[in-house]
C-alpha cells in the first residue's frame, strides 16, 4: 500500500515541474514578443519638430534691470509770508499749466505794507535831492554827480535802505499768489483755506509727469554693453503699457557692490508716477550675427548642442552661444577662422521638439 502511495507522490511532483517549466517558457516567449514589439515601435517612431533656416540678421542685445521712476522737473512750492490762505484753486492729482494760479493769500496786510514802503521811498528820494541841492548840484542832472558824493548822499537820506524795503514788500505782495512754474501735476497738497501759511514747509509739490527719469543699476561687467543713447523700454510692475526712452546718463563710479548707476529719460505720457518700481530693458544693436532661438539649444554631457535637419534626420552639432536677449542668442559661426564648434548660414536648425533627440534620429517636420 505504501509502495503505491510513493509512486503517486513522484508522479504528482513530476507533473508540477513540467507545468512550471511550461509556464516559464511561455512567459519568457511572451516577454520576448513584447520587447520585440516595443523595440520595433521605438525604432520606427519619428519625433515631430519645427525648423528655421539660419540666416544672418541684426541682433539687439537686451540687458534687464530693476529701476525706480523719478520726475526730471520737480519743485516744492511755498509761500513767503505768514498770512492766511484765502483761496486754494487746485487739489492733489490735478494737472496744471505754466503760470496757472494754484493758491492765494489774504493780501490786506501785504498791500498795506507795500503802500507804506512806497511812501517811504518817495520821502527818501526827496531827502536825497535836498542833500544834493545843499551841496550845489542840479537834481535834473544827477548823472553829473560824482559817484562818491552820490553814495554819501544816499546814506544820509536813507534812500538805499528804503528802496530795499520797498522791493521786499513788492516781492511779498507778488508772491502772495502761488503760480505753477511749469506744466505738471500737483502732489503733497495738505493745507486748508483760512489757515496761516507755513513758510517753513512746502505748500505743495509740482511734478512734471511727462519728462520722467528712471534710475537703475548694471553690473560692472555689463558696462561695456551699454552707452548713452541706447534704447530703453520701461514696464511698470503695477501693470499697464510699456514706455520707450533712451540712456541719458552713466555715473562713472562703481560702488562697493560692483554696481554702476544709470539714468534714462522717458516720456511717461502722464501715466508714470514718481517713485514707481519698473522693469528696465536696455536694447543695443550689435549688427548682423548668426542668431537662433534659445529653444534650439540643448545640453548634452554639459555641452551646448543644436540639431540641424539633413535628409530627414537630426544631426548633432556642438556650438557656443554668445550674447542673448529674451528669446534669441548669438551662435558661433563655423565659417570664421579657428571656429570648429558652430553652425553655418543656410543650415536648417531644429527649433522645437529637440529635447529627446539623438544623432541621426528620424524626424518629421510640422508647420
Amino acid at each position: 500500500m505504501e509502495k503505491h502511495k510513493c509512486k503517486w507522490v513522484v508522479l504528482c511532483l513530476g507533473l508540477s515541474i513540467i507545468a512550471a517549466c511550461s509556464d516559464k517558457k511561455e512567459s519568457s516567449e511572451n516577454n520576448d514578443k513584447k520587447e520585440e514589439g516595443i523595440s520595433t515601435i521605438l525604432s520606427d517612431a519619428k519625433s515631430e519638430v519645427t525648423i528655421q533656416i539660419l540666416q544672418r540678421q541684426v541682433f539687439n542685445h537686451e540687458l534687464v534691470s530693476n529701476g525706480k521712476v523719478s520726475s526730471r522737473d520737480k519743485a516744492e512750492l511755498r509761500f513767503e509770508s505768514n498770512e492766511v490762505i484765502a483761496h486754494i484753486y487746485v487739489k492733489n492729482g490735478d494737472r496744471v499749466q505754466k503760470g496757472q494760479k494754484l493758491a492765494e493769500l489774504d493780501k490786506f496786510r501785504l498791500e498795506n505794507k507795500l503802500s507804506q514802503a512806497e511812501n517811504s521811498l518817495m520821502k527818501a528820494e526827496l531827502e536825497l535831492k535836498d542833500v544834493l541841492i545843499g551841496q550845489g548840484y542840479n537834481v535834473d542832472e544827477l548823472d553829473k554827480v560824482p559817484a562818491d558824493v552820490m553814495k554819501l548822499a544816499k546814506v544820509k537820506s536813507g534812500y538805499d535802505q528804503t528802496k530795499s524795503q520797498y522791493a521786499l514788500a513788492k516781492r511779498e505782495n507778488e508772491h502772495a499768489t502761488l503760480v505753477a512754474p511749469f506744466d505738471g501735476m500737483i502732489a503733497n497738497l495738505f493745507a486748508k483755506p483760512f489757515n496761516l501759511a507755513n513758510t517753513s514747509e512746502a505748500f505743495c509739490t509740482l511734478i512734471d509727469t511727462k519728462g520722467m527719469e528712471v534710475e537703475f543699476t548694471v553690473l560692472e561687467s555689463e558696462l561695456s554693453l551699454i552707452q548713452k543713447g541706447d534704447k530703453v523700454v520701461i514696464t511698470p510692475y503695477a501693470g499697464g503699457s510699456a514706455f520707450e526712452g533712451s540712456v541719458s546718463e552713466i555715473n562713472p563710479l562703481v560702488d562697493t557692490n560692483g554696481m554702476v548707476k544709470v539714468k534714462a529719460s522717458v516720456n511717461g505720457q502722464g501715466k508714470l508716477f514718481s517713485g514707481m518700481n519698473v522693469r528696465v530693458s536696455v536694447h543695443r544693436s550689435l549688427g548682423e550675427q548668426l542668431v537662433i532661438p534659445k529653444t534650439a539649444v540643448v545640453l548634452r554631457s554639459g555641452r551646448q548642442v543644436v540639431f540641424t535637419l539633413e535628409s530627414g534626420q537630426a544631426k548633432w552639432n556642438y556650438v557656443n552661444t554668445g550674447l542673448e536677449n529674451a528669446t534669441e542668442c548669438i551662435v558661433s559661426d563655423r565659417s570664421q577662422n579657428g571656429v570648429t564648434d558652430g553652425l553655418l548660414a543656410g543650415d536648417t536648425v531644429i527649433v522645437t521638439g529637440n529635447l529627446n533627440l539623438a544623432h541621426e534620429a528620424p524626424v518629421t517636420v510640422i508647420w
